[in-house]
């Protein structure tokens, strides 16, 4: 009897350690085969950061190959990573962090930096054993002669700048004021992170303000194609819109524009003609709009942007709707995303999708990886395209933007004055330019500027000029 227990007792313990070593092989099975990746990219992964202390970080480079960070061996033969910009690419490169991790590029394509990725590098302790002493080199679309002139244009105004090769979709510039200095990312941690002014934020791709009149261009293309104005019909504008008995839309000052066609409206940036259009589309045509443009859509590439706040069209009232079609009401965008939709005028109504990495390349040259160009959207047709092109290059020739003009250049564009509740309104400027080497589509904002035509218009202009005086010294 006492032997019958004890061998139930036994075969008990021997059912339960068996059962937990099953679960444990398939916990580690779990963790090998689905979440490998984000443990070893994890950038708080203390173990990897430990070992990449040993390895010389690869090196982040421009699209000429001008360095944008690289390591250098310091005496107690550990590497240190350097950035000889600093602050003009920070929102670019990100940082490398000892107790904070990564981030920007930095931080995606870590396992390329530090020579991790092979298929061998979620094996943990093993990959040691096959680890190179030097990680890859990062090769990015960005031309840090633009990132200086942008740099250097946005002065020491907060805000953001955005420049794409329209053709392809490439990031050229992408500038974030305040910015800090990966350099001394340690040092200074807790100062940046409770600064006020956010500098560790990439305003570019992550910052979210109302657009104002420049989504007047978006408004102009969704009345065009769904056919609820023509180039040709005449509005008239008295200062003001009554919506209903409970809200009047007014003009920017009051101003009375008197008969106007859509050109003319958009050169003006006519609050009552384009909140008439937006009641005409009404709800549903505005959504789609929002879609054909990729409001929605998000990249799943290196480019990190949050969720686009959009409003509940289905639930928004006739002011609201009105509302959206000068761009306030609830609607947010990404600097970034403003460059997009500049650069589906300009491309004939496609746009491509953004990207910053063009190639991985091994410490010898060697090209690993290369990024091809992708469509992204077929946002309208071409000739609606064109026929809003046509219409933003009069905004700089006669309308809003005539501080944006360059000579010997065709220059598109159109200002914004976004309201915001927390102080003097956001000065925005999107347009693009025909440049002798690139198309490019871009998108300017400062904060608490007020007027775009005054103080995000120049900023295109001086960024511009410096564009074509330098490839012109070059040639």
């Amino acid at each position: 009897m006492h032997d019958r227990k004890m061998k139930k007792y036994i075969y008990n313990v021997t059912v339960l350690l068996f059962s937990l070593f099953l679960i444990l092989i398939g916990y580690i099975t779990y963790l090998q085969s689905f979440e490998s990746p984000n443990l070893a990219n994890n950038p708080l992964n203390r173990r990897a950061m430990e070992m990449e202390k040993h390895i010389q970080r690869g090196m982040i480079l421009d699209c000429n190959g001008e360095k944008i960070a690289y390591s250098k061996k310091n005496e107690q033969g550990t590497f240190s990573r350097i950035y000889p910009l600093r602050d003009i690419t920070a929102s670019i490169s990100g940082y490398v962090g000892e107790k904070i991790g990564n981030a920007g590029i930095e931080g995606y394509a870590n396992t390329d930096l530090v020579g991790m990725n092979s298929p061998l590098a979620r094996f943990g302790p093993l990959k040691q054993l096959f680890n190179k002493d030097r990680g890859n080199n990062v090769k990015l679309t960005i031309d840090t002669n633009i990132q200086k002139a942008a740099y250097d244009a946005l002065g020491n105004q907060k805000g953001a700048i955005v420049i794409l090769n329209a053709k392809t979709g490439a990031v050229l510039a992408m500038v974030s004021k305040p910015s800090f200095d990966p350099n001394t990312i340690d040092q200074h941690w807790d100062q940046l992170r409770s600064d006020s002014s956010s500098p560790l934020l990439n305003r570019a791709s992550q910052g979210l303000y109302p657009p104002g009149s420049i989504l007047k261009t978006m408004i102009a293309d969704a009345a065009l194609k769904e056919n609820v104005t023509t180039t040709k019909e005449m509005f008239y504008c008295p200062g003001f819109l009554k919506i209903d008995d409970t809200y009047t839309l007014y003009e920017s000052d009051n101003e009375v524009h008197g008969k106007i066609n859509l050109q003319e409206a958009l050169n003006e940036s006519c609050n009552v003609t384009f909140a008439t259009l937006a009641l005409r589309l009404g709800e549903a045509k505005l959504a789609d709009t929002f879609d054909r443009f990729g409001f929605r859509k998000k990249f799943d590439n290196e480019i990190d942007e949050p969720k686009i706040p959009l409003p509940e069209f289905k639930k928004l009232s006739d002011g609201e709707i009105a509302q959206v079609g000068i761009g306030q009401s609830t609607v947010l965008v990404t600097p970034l995303r403003m460059a997009l939709l500049a650069s589906a005028f300009i491309n004939h109504g496609t746009i491509m999708k953004p990207y910053l990495i063009d190639e991985i390349l091994s410490p010898d040259g060697f090209v690993l990886k290369k990024t091809g160009t992708e469509k992204w959207l077929e946002a309208t047709t071409a000739q609606s395209a064109d026929t809003i092109e046509s219409f933003m290059k009069s905004v700089v020739k006669q309308g809003t933007a005539t501080r944006a003009a360059v000579s010997g250049i065709d220059v598109a564009g159109k200002t914004g004055t976004a309201e915001n509740s927390s102080g003097d309104s956001h000065a925005w400027f999107i347009g693009s330019a025909v440049l002798p080497s690139q198309d490019i589509a871009f998108a300017i904002i400062v904060e608490n500027g007020d007027f775009g035509g005054l103080a995000a218009a120049p900023i295109a202009k001086r960024i511009i000029a410096n564009i074509v005086h330098t490839e012109e010294v070059t040639q």
